[in-house]
């Protein structure tokens, strides 16, 4: 399919980019709609960007038009910061911005990405989830579960629009993704992003939490499929390792490949106050995945660590930036 007419809406962003890039080495012709410039190292030079709010029809339409055979929709707000800080943003970036996605490209006649979360699932205890597995989320006084509830609605949105108007559309849930370019609000990049400007890593209530973490090149392979595959229409497909690593046992290893300082531990009801509420294990079933798409998670942690610390030694401009203060 190499010459095929692709959008990529948060394609500035920490996944978005590597999706572009993929995109642009499979020989497809790619726009980029974000309100923010490409990253430094990028290859923005090679793509359309239009710049814009997502939540902004008018913008929007100058990027999602007739001809565009697949729209990659990755435009979101997310990070324990963004939905604490600002709820209401959340909300609306992530609703509104997608139903604009959807109605353009069903105008436009245009197959459709939807990236997700594996925050949709919430607190379910019964791990792994599989795609049809129930949501157990807390309160709505409660800004945590902002983010799940915004990202859920996205996927509702995108097979009622399937269903009304016959879009071609899927939906990618990302399961704990890092490496390069990844702001350091995370538990990997922000580890990374200490340990490399010489501070210790910060462990959250001794990091005895699981999760399963992904390495970005697997989870673009993942994305495409999701674009591509006749078979991913009208459906939601997890798109994560289902290798269960302790945050412990990820902060441990890279200090040792940084060679930081010991962790500090740090009490999540003190740091993020009482309304956050962490998970203790968080596992997809990717089965689906691979038995649908042909896809796998082929990166270890220790690879995909090794390649992450690796970037950020080279690109001073990424370990220049704050530290945004929540793992």
């Amino acid at each position: 399919m190499s010459g095929t007419r692709v959008v990529v809406t948060g394609g500035s962003g920490f996944v978005g980019s590597h999706l572009v890039e993929s995109l642009l080495a499979r020989g497809h012709e790619v726009t980029v709609f974000d309100g923010a410039a490409p990253p430094p190292d990028g290859g923005g030079d090679l793509v359309e960007h239009v710049r814009g709010d997502v939540r902004d029809p008018d913008a929007l339409a100058r990027a999602v038009r007739p001809g565009v055979d697949v729209v990659y929709h990755l435009a979101a707000m997310v990070g324990v910061d963004q939905y604490l800080a600002k709820p209401l943003e959340v909300i609306d970036v992530n609703f509104t911005g997608t139903r604009n996605v959807l109605e353009l490209a069903a105008k436009a006649g245009s197959r459709v990405v939807v990236a997700s979360t594996s925050e949709v699932f919430g607190k379910n205890p019964d791990v792994p989830w599989r795609e049809d597995g129930d949501r157990v989320l807390g309160p709505t006084t409660a800004d945590r579960w902002t983010y799940s509830s915004s990202k859920a609605l996205t996927e509702h949105l995108t097979f009622a629009f399937a269903k009304a108007h016959g879009l071609d559309a899927s939906v990618v849930r990302y399961f704990n993704v890092y490496g390069p370019r990844q702001r350091p609000a995370y538990l990997v990049s922000r580890s990374l992003h200490r340990a490399l400007n010489g501070l210790p890593p910060v462990v959250y209530d001794q990091g005895r939490q699981t999760r399963c973490f992904t390495y970005v090149a697997d989870v673009v392979a993942g994305t495409v499929l999701a674009g591509t595959h006749p078979d991913a229409i009208g459906d939601v497909f997890n798109i994560g390792s289902m290798t269960e690593t302790t945050i412990a046992e990820a902060v441990r290893l890279i200090a040792s490949l940084t060679g930081s300082a010991a962790p500090v531990p740090v009490d999540t009801a003190t740091a993020l106050g009482s309304a956050y509420e962490d998970l203790p294990r968080r596992v997809p079933d990717n089965t689906k995945a691979r038995k649908v798409l042909g896809w796998d998670c082929g990166t270890t942690l220790p690879e995909g660590l090794a390649k992450t610390v690796a970037w950020a030694r080279a690109n001073p401009w990424w370990l220049e930036q704050s530290d945004s203060g929540a793992a």
